[in-house]
Formats: C-alpha cells, structure tokens, sequence
C-alpha cells in the first residue's frame, strides 16, 4: 500500500516512463556484459556454467567444485570491489544492469578468476 490517495502516484509514474522509454534500449548491452562474464566463468577450472543458459542479465555459475565456501568466494570477491549473492549453498548469482559497465564486468571476470586461483 502507497497510503490513502497516492497523491504522488506520477512519481512512480516517472520511474516506469523511463524505464520504458530509456532503459529498453540497453538491455542488449546488458544481456552482451552477461554472456561475456558467463564465457569467461565457463573457461575457469573449478566452476560450472553453460553460457548458452544465460539468456538475460543475470548470470548464476556453480561453485561446488572449487574447493572455496560460499562465504568465502562472497568475502573474497567483495574484498576486490565485487558483488555477488549466493542462492543456494554452491550457487553464485552475478546481474548486470546500466550502473554495470563492459569494464566493470571485466574487472569482476578477472576478480572471479583470482578467488577460483586461491583454494587455500
């Protein structure tokens, strides 16, 4: 619920204006800035992907056989300035959106890269 008369119902307006008229135009280069990280992941021993499963922006990769927790792939790629959230105890979920550049999704590729090299 908004409260009684959603006098300020243009304001929610304005989000879903933008979004329509502005935002459909990148969800190509989002959907490119995923499957180049669900490529890159693909290349990098211990984790499992299929990049032909990520159809959209958000790209989830297996980290089972890495030989990390989840709570430390999360801390260590934090600690590189990279977000991820876990969606089950082996299971990393990475999306890409307008505040995501190519050279963020490189620089979090290269991040996944370090963590999958560190099994200490």
């Amino acid at each position: 619920m908004y409260g009684g008369g959603m006098r300020q119902v243009g304001v929610l307006a304005a989000a879903g204006v933008v979004a329509l008229e502005k935002m459909t135009k990148r969800l190509a280069e989002d959907h490119a800035n995923a499957q180049l990280l669900a490529r890159g992941i693909a290349g990098i021993p211990g984790l499992k992907i299929d990049p032909e499963q990520a159809h959209t922006n958000i790209v989830i990769f297996d980290i089972s056989d890495s030989g990390l927790s989840l709570d430390e792939w999360l801390a260590r790629l934090k600690s590189r300035g990279v977000l991820a959230i876990g969606i089950s105890s082996t299971e990393l979920r990475m999306v890409t959106h307008h505040d995501v550049s190519r050279t963020d999704c490189e620089t979090a590729l290269a991040a996944v890269r370090e963590v999958a090299a560190t099994r200490e």
